[in-house]
């Protein structure tokens, strides 16, 4: 793959996860989470909120590092390589929790969060693909 395109394809990764950010910040309201953690400690519902607030961070700065970096993760180089390892394992395990730890059927109650739910997976399985091909692709013609 011409370096170029997998710059593109990099570049497309990095929107997918401020498209997570979208549908991150919608999901409190799709399972009425302030509802459903308010019987918990006040100490365990500041923890959660702080983990979603982590995970957040996190999807936003390997967004913007993969867009920006994207010529950089295109070229190949150790570190590029490395990072696209690691987020290909990182998304490879959301993927496999999304199937098969997390049971939503019971908050998926309208096509919007139906649709949602099936857009979040379809970018779980892109974004480890396009990690792995950059990793074993990266600066070779």
């Amino acid at each position: 793959m011409k370096i170029l395109n997998l710059t593109l394809l990099l570049q497309f990764a990095g929107l997918l996860h401020l498209g997570l950010i979208c549908a991150g910040a919608m999901m409190p309201r799709a399972i009425n989470l302030r509802a459903n953690i308010a019987p918990l400690p006040p100490m365990i519902r500041q923890l959660f909120w702080t983990y979603y607030a982590f995970i957040g961070l996190c999807l936003v700065s390997f967004g913007l590092i993969t867009f920006i970096f994207a010529p950089t993760l295109a070229a190949g180089g150790g570190l590029s390589r490395a990072l696209c390892v690691f987020l290909t394992a990182f998304w490879t395990i959301r993927l496999i929790a999304a199937t098969f730890v997390f049971d939503v059927r019971p908050y998926l109650t309208n096509p919007l969060w139906r649709l949602g739910y099936y857009a979040t997976n379809v970018v779980f399985t892109c974004l480890p693909i396009i990690y792995a091909w950059a990793a074993w692709k990266g600066g070779r013609p």
